[in-house]
């Protein structure tokens, strides 16, 4: 038996009885877009509404996360692998009780795992699918390998965009990129966009037009709408004192509508998709890295 279908026959008998995690994967065709950000305010309102999350920092080799939260881990999902560590000992806590993963020192030593140490973490992470509802998945920004692989192993994916040209055109390289790759499934895959840093509910409306309109004619992907956050000082404060927003500046604009595209998250009825939760993204994730050995 290979280790691909060692991984499926784990998987199978995992899904029939244990429970899995809603994974949404947070991306965007460049940097500086307010990615992370967005992804820690996301995952205390989620949180706030009844639902345990776990935040996986997967821009490897960076610390975005940690640094907002104020948070710094002791260990990382390199520990798990490599150092003798378990589940609970690398998720940090953050403020309200939001934990995190820190993704650790480089997607290098992941994608050296060997057979029996890929189907080591998938097992672990059957164990964060039972303790998380949601687990937000911070990629990298931009076209790499390391974050192209996460985005097309995921079912539900969040891209996020500002008004600034380059931004629009980035996030379309992101598409168009990840519409090429093999293992990449229109049908079992839903993209989302938010656009940052607006000046009114109309731009938000037309970047989302705007990119929608290409990405439909070319790529022939569907992106839905899920709002807009406008500009707001406070962001960046929050930012510089180490603090979401939703805690620093509660009545904030910022904070209002991020609490907004969380409501709408979590009324959104997803179907029975295969690869649901985390230890199956992970399985995919590892499979697509491998077939390039």
């Amino acid at each position: 038996m290979d280790q691909a279908d060692q991984l499926r026959k784990l998987v199978s008998s995992q899904k029939k009885v244990r429970k899995t995690s809603r994974v949404i994967t947070v991306t965007s065709g460049k940097g500086g877009v307010g990615k992370s950000t967005l992804t820690v305010n996301l995952g205390l309102a989620m949180q706030r509404l009844g639902k345990k999350v776990v935040i996986l920092d997967a821009d490897f080799g960076l610390a975005n996360i940690e640094v907002m939260l104020g948070s710094r881990p002791k260990f990382n999902l390199a520990d798990l692998m490599f150092r003798g560590k378990n589940l609970q000992e690398i998720i940090t806590k953050g403020p309200e009780d939001l934990e995190f993963i820190s993704g650790g020192s480089g997607i290098q030593e992941m994608s050296r795992l060997t057979r029996d140490q890929v189907i080591y973490l998938v097992q672990k992470l059957y164990e964060l699918d039972e303790l998380a509802d949601i687990i937000l998945v911070d990629t990298g920004a931009g076209i790499a390998d390391s974050v192209l692989e996460f985005v097309s192993a995921s079912n539900e994916v969040l891209i996020v965009a500002t008004p600034e040209p380059t931004s629009i055109t980035d996030a379309y390289a992101l598409l168009k990129t990840l519409n090429r790759k093999s293992d990449y499934s229109r049908e079992s895959t839903t993209i989302k966009m938010i656009a940052n840093r607006i000046s009114s509910e109309e731009e938000g409306a037309t970047l989302h037009e705007k990119l929608q309109v290409v990405v439909e004619k070319f790529l022939n992907i569907k992106i839905e709408y899920l709002g807009g956050i406008h500009q707001d000082p406070n962001c960046q404060k929050a930012i510089m004192r180490q603090e979401p927003i939703l805690i620093g500046s509660p009545n904030s604009s910022t904070a209002k509508e991020i609490e907004a595209i969380a409501r709408k998250l979590l009324d959104i009825q997803l179907d029975e998709k295969e690869g649901k939760g985390i230890a199956q993204l992970f399985n995919r994730w590892m499979k697509a890295i491998y077939k390039k050995k």
